[in-house]
């Protein structure tokens, strides 16, 4: 196959990594059809952070303008124990003085890449089809529906439907692919002061408790600035701390950090707090004959480092541009694997290591966290 060559390409999950993945490779000259589980998908989530290196991917695909527009600059990440000591203190700037993160809703990153998913006549999207299995056949590969409807073949099956991908299952790569025992409790509030904005904002008390507040933007509608608050919470705790009602952590969260208050005083109900769980998945290599894991399906791992959204944007870039530059599929799909390694190992590492000193129940690591980062991230890599 030549480079110019066109491939039919089936992407499964309409996501960050999905969408983004589906738009790159269309413009490329491919066929692509994009089959998303959910029958109307809408925007929903909480606030993300997305790096200097997402906004570049969505800057080359034309989309960062209306994402800027809704989001809030993050300059500044800083987190301080109960007694205030400061853990980390990291400024944007450290990079370069135009650097700074962007703090957004979710959904204005999903609304953003499905509106140009949906304008780019290249692209076919199907909604309400949900892929359970996928089946190799001598001209492509057959994606298998949970009431057995068959779609394809393809010549190419990008999987980026998410951390539980039912698909990967149908290859040798996974090496892991298991949920973090903790994960977080998360609301969206209204902060029209904007009180919040520049920093995301952390305070932790040991392993045990972590409180995140980030600048959210407007969100995918509205005019009012938004704050995302995470709590961090084991999955086995979940049902005692809804059977306690708000009112107790309520008071455990403004005793941590008073600035939260006007906050949790827009939680009404113990159902308007959702919680999150957290995956580690790894897989090695991303590719098999003719398939592509990308995203959270590929890579999944907790939040610590605030890199999910940007590692699925550079996955889609970087798979597109191998395809382009390679004399034929197979080629194409090793230089994938090969380009995405160091740093995908990277931030799985770094994120592995790093999650138990802000989430776990050992009580020496706080302690050694609260004594040694602080003075880490004043050394010039550690602050990089």
């Amino acid at each position: 196959m030549e480079p110019a060559a066109t491939l039919d390409i089936g992407v499964v999950g309409c996501g960050t990594a999905g969408a983004a993945a589906a738009l790159f490779v269309a413009r490329a000259g491919h066929r692509v059809t994009v089959y998303e589980a959910v029958a109307e998908p809408r925007p929903i989530g909480a606030g993300i952070l997305l790096q200097p290196t997402g906004m570049s991917v969505l800057d080359r695909l034309g989309l960062l303008a209306p994402v800027l527009a809704r989001g809030t600059p993050v300059e500044r990440l800083h987190c301080v124990t109960r007694g205030g000591r400061p853990i980390l203190d990291l400024s944007y700037h450290d990079l370069h003085g135009d650097a700074f993160g962007l703090g957004i809703h979710r959904g204005v990153l999903f609304d953003a890449l499905l509106t140009a998913v949906r304008d780019d006549t290249r692209i076919t999207l199907r909604c309400g089809h949900a892929m359970e299995r996928l089946e190799r056949g001598p001209t492509g590969h057959v994606l298998v529906e949970r009431d057995g409807s068959r779609h394809g073949p393809h010549d190419l099956v990008v999987v980026a439907d998410g951390a539980r991908s039912q698909l990967r299952a149908h290859d040798t790569l996974t090496k892991r692919a298991s949920q973090y025992p903790w994960g977080a409790l998360w609301f969206i509030a209204r902060a029209p002061d904007r009180s919040f904005d520049g920093v995301l904002y952390q305070v932790v008390d040991g392993t045990r408790q972590m409180l995140g507040m980030l600048p959210t933007g407007f969100g995918p509608e509205g005019s009012t600035p938004c704050v995302s608050l995470f709590w961090s919470i084991r999955a086995d705790r979940v049902p005692q701390w809804r059977s306690q009602g708000l009112d107790p952590w309520k008071a455990q969260l403004r005793a941590l950090e008073p600035r939260s208050r006007p906050l949790l005083e827009q939680i009404e109900s113990i159902d308007d707090v959702l919680f999150a769980r957290y995956w580690d998945v790894v897989l090695r290599p991303w590719h098999a004959d003719g398939v592509v894991y990308l995203g959270d399906a590929a890579h999944a791992t907790s939040p610590q480092l605030g890199q999910g959204a940007n590692l699925a944007l550079m996955d889609a870039m970087i798979l597109a541009d191998s395809l382009t530059q390679a004399p034929n599929l197979a080629a194409g799909l090793e230089a994938y694997s090969r380009t995405r390694r160091a740093q995908l190992g990277y931030y799985q590492w770094a994120t592995r290591f790093l999650t138990p000193f802000f989430q776990s129940d050992r009580r020496l690591l706080g302690i050694a966290r609260d004594a040694f980062e602080g003075k880490a991230v004043h050394r010039r890599f550690g602050r990089r």
